[in-house]
Formats: C-alpha cells, structure tokens, sequence
C-alpha cells in the first residue's frame, strides 16, 4: 500500500531527556519494550532537550547523529521512544532513508503480534487504522494528484482521498464488529449480575505478573512471558471462595506510563470487564525499581477508562525477589484488608489472599438450623452443592437435621426458588 522503507528487525533506538535529571529506568522500559517486538537493538542514541524540535523531534545535529548511526550499523528501522508527529516521522524517514516508528506505532506492532482471539485482532486493526489515518500522506505524495487514464476516470478523487475513504470505510465496519462483540459482553456480564456472581478483574503495570498470579488462583493454563504485553486478550475463569461461592476471575491487559490512547480507545470493550467489576486486583510488582510510577501510570489509566471508583485490593507480588520479606495482609482503620503481600511464582501468601478475598466479598453470612422432611432431598442436595452444610443429623420423625453456613445471597436466592424453605427454619 505504501512506497516506504522495508521495516527490519534491526534497530537504531532513541531516547532523549526533557528534565535536568536523567532517568536510566525509562530507557531501560523502552528498551524491554523492543525486545517484546522481538527487535534487535543495534545503536542506542541518547541526548537531552529543553523541548521538541519541530522538524526533527531531535535538534538537527542529532537527527544527523542518528543517520550516520544508520548507515554504520546497518540498521533497517529507526524506533523512538516518544510520539512523533506525522510531519517529523516524514522528515527523518527522508534523512535516515529508513523507516521510522515512535512509541505509539511500536507498542501497536506488539499488540498486533500477540492478539490471538477474533476480537483481539479487530481492536489492534482500530488502533492501528487510526493511527494511519493521519499518515497516509507520507507514503502517497507522489499520488495527490486526481486519478486519470483509461478505466480511472470518474470520481476525481486524488489517490490520497481514495485510500482515505476505504480507511473509513474499514474503521466503520470493525466498529459495528467490535459492537456486537460488546454486546454479546454485555449479556455476559447481565447474566452474572443476575446470579450475583461477583466478577473479580486483575489490573496492573505490564509485566507485573497478572497471568501467573491468574494460573496460580484458578489452575488455568494462561500464556506467561517475561516480557511486556504477554497477555493482550482477556480470559475470564470460574473460582471458589470459601463464604462466598463462585467468583468469576478475569485476566487483563497490562498498561504502560504513555500507553496510547488510540489502544485505550480501541480496547474499550475489553476494559469493560474492568469497569463492571465488583473488586479490582491491582497487581504490583513489589521489586520494581519504580513501584511508585507504575502504581500512579496504571491509576492514570483506570481514571481514562472510569475504573478508578471500583473497590481495590493491592497485590504486592514477587515477594520471593525481595530479602526477608514474609507473606502478609496489610489492613486499613476499620480492619479491613488493603494490601496483600504475595508470590505467585511460588505461591506464598497465595491462603492469606484467598482470605482477603473473603473478607472483602463475603458480606453478611446467613446461618440457621433447619428440619427438613423426607421429601425435601434435592433441597438438602442443593446445600450440599453450595458446599453449605457444618453439621447434619438424623430426628426421631424421620425428618433430617442441618446446621448450615452460606452467604447472604446465596440463601435470598434459593428463598426466592424455594418459598417453602422458611418454614424449615428450627
């Protein structure tokens, strides 16, 4: 589609410094992050500025440094860890005579390349669409003029309007996809309500280890990778919590300081799950270096995406990294848990969090004694099914005896199905 540069998988990498102090950890991140894109990282070109320079992003000088550093090593692709505008990707394509990519259009090439449901790959295409929409005169400045010529003539649309119009089009036709998508979401979601099965949603810092903690709770067979992004589509699993039943668990995106907001966009059908739940699980990788910035950069996000009101429970997770540290929950004034110091890799702490879990979802629990005649056995099956029944015995009437536990919603549900079941109160 583009006369343009062949991307390779060899690379030129740039980072420059806009405050006086020079933070080696956002280098370092963006560094991780061409590794994910399974580039190789041939040059690294540093330096430092007051503010953007208008043509090249990098003063003039620089963006000369940068494509003798080209020329040098070899390199096919230029990747900048900032977002350029179309015009300045556009001029250092022409200085570097290779293709340029910034922040944004690396982390939709990792997207792209680890979205495996049908959704997944309708979201990353959005994102990618929009964020070529204001592209598109890079690669057809030698098309603006009108189409003409034999089997050419009518619309008098230059070829940049054409493929402008067929961006449309597309973006139009995954939105109604993505559409029905959300609703069949939706119903899911309606359905659990309906049931009052709590939804539990894991958030946090990509890499923080959300789909090994996700494995280790629910005995699931997640993809895990150290490396930023391993998991992009969400997977939802069904969890027993003692005193409060089913719990469905769901596994999300990770994000990042600066994460795009044509992904943010995009990935609003996905984010729903977050929105809609009952407690989120914000995952911390307690051996980070910048726990702090990741914990504001993933609160950031939760406020773009209207998340930020649901309850939160904060997971401190890697502790077997960290010297001398033990499994422990850390409560607020009123006792209730806050904070959950744990392992996923091997799996300390791991009773302390399902014990938080409880304490944050069970709620009011209902206990009775109850007489239950000879013919109410799929009554007391039911129980037995909620996994409800402390203690049974036998009465002389040949009536059974049960001391049963269970949460609140639980026994206003099975009232409703069974109005008969108060009067078997003892």
């Amino acid at each position: 589609m583009f006369d343009r540069y062949d991307a390779g998988e060899q690379a030129v990498l740039v980072h420059i410094y806009f405050t006086q102090d020079r933070d080696m950890e956002d280098l370092q991140e963006f560094e991780t992050l061409v590794s994910s894109a399974g580039v190789e990282a041939l040059r690294v070109v540093t330096g430092s500025r007051k503010s953007p320079h208008p043509k090249y992003f990098v003063g003039e000088g620089k963006a000369v440094e940068i494509a003798e550093a080209v020329k040098a090593s070899g390199a096919s692709v230029v990747l900048f860890d900032h977002a350029l505008s179309p015009a300045q990707e556009r001029n250092l394509e022409a200085l570097c005579e290779c293709r340029v990519i910034d922040r944004t259009g690396l982390i939709l090439d990792i997207f792209a390349q680890r979205a495996r449901t049908h959704e997944g790959k309708l979201q990353v295409e959005l994102a990618q669409l929009r964020h070529l929409a204001t592209r598109l005169v890079r690669g057809w400045t030698h098309l603006e003029r009108q189409k003409g010529g034999i089997g050419l003539r009518g619309p008098g649309e230059t070829q940049l309007e054409t493929d402008r119009r067929l961006l449309r089009n597309r973006i139009t036709l995954i939105l109604s996809r993505l559409e029905r998508v959300s609703k069949q979401r939706e119903q899911g979601r309606q359905a659990r309500s309906k049931a009052d099965v709590p939804t539990v949603s894991l958030v946090g810092y990509t890499n923080a280890g959300k789909s090994t903690l996700f494995n280790r709770l629910t005995s699931a067979d997640v993809y895990v990778a150290n490396q930023l992004f391993a998991t992009l589509d969400p997977t939802l699993r069904r969890v027993d919590v003692s005193d409060v039943g089913e719990v469905v668990l769901a596994d999300t995106v990770g994000f990042i300081r600066h994460l795009p907001h044509d992904l943010v966009a995009a990935f609003k059908a996905t984010l729903q799950e977050t929105r809609e739940a009952t407690l989120l699980l914000h995952v911390i990788d307690a051996a980070d270096l910048r726990v702090d910035e990741n914990i504001a950069a993933v609160v950031d996000v939760l406020e773009e995406i209207d998340s930020h009101e649901v309850p939160m429970l904060q997971i401190m997770n890697k502790i077997d990294m960290l010297e001398g540290f033990v499994p422990r929950i850390d409560r607020d004034e009123e006792n209730m848990p806050v904070r959950v110091w744990v392992s996923a890799q091997t799996g300390e702490g791991i009773s302390l969090l399902f014990q938080a879990l409880t304490e944050r979802l069970a709620g009011e629990i209902a206990q009775y004694d109850l007489r239950l005649p000879p013919e109410a056995g799929r009554l007391r099956s039911r129980f037995y099914q909620l996994q409800a029944i402390e203690k049974e015995w036998n009465e002389d009437d040949g009536s059974v005896g049960l001391h049963i536990r269970l949460p609140i919603v639980d026994w206003r549900r099975l009232c409703k199905q069974e109005p008969a079941l108060v009067d078997y109160i003892v």
